[in-house]
């Protein structure tokens, strides 16, 4: 179960890095900003992540 669960993890990362690229890119951020917004992206989505992991092994269990 975790191996698979890491893949999806891995696959949603690299998704929601590229449109907040795209994102940084189409407001024109400065590099400080661009680096706070990755960060609070990315913390968000782990926290999703691991939630939602937690979920699936408690109902699987």
């Amino acid at each position: 179960m975790l191996i698979p669960f890491l893949f999806y993890a891995l696959f949603i990362l690299l998704i929601f890095n590229s449109l907040t690229q795209r994102f940084c890119l189409k407001m024109e951020m400065n590099n400080h900003k661009q680096s706070r917004t990755f960060r609070m992206i990315n913390i968000m989505v782990i926290i999703l992540l691991v939630s939602s992991y937690v979920k699936v092994l408690n109902v699987v269990s």
